[in-house]
């Protein structure tokens, strides 16, 4: 499936397109039911991080922190 998010009223706003498995597809069309919002606007929100991130996420924001911390502290 193909999927198309541009938010609607910002204008020179980049276009995304998405090819997608139609599991995903699905699951975000029962979210976006679920929260009463459309399709795009689920989207958006996911995007933007509207969703708690994984604990994988999590763990590899932690490292990459930890490194950068670690290359500032070097360079004095």
């Amino acid at each position: 499936s193909l999927l198309c998010v541009n938010r609607k009223g910002v204008a020179g706003m980049p276009k995304l397109i998405l090819e997608i498995e139609p599991d995903l597809h699905r699951m975000l069309q029962q979210a976006a039911r679920t929260n009463q919002m459309s399709l795009e606007d689920e989207c958006m929100r996911r995007l933007e991080g509207g969703i708690r991130r994984s604990r994988y996420m999590e763990a590899l924001l932690a490292e990459l922190r930890a490194d950068d911390a670690q290359r500032r502290a070097q360079r004095g």
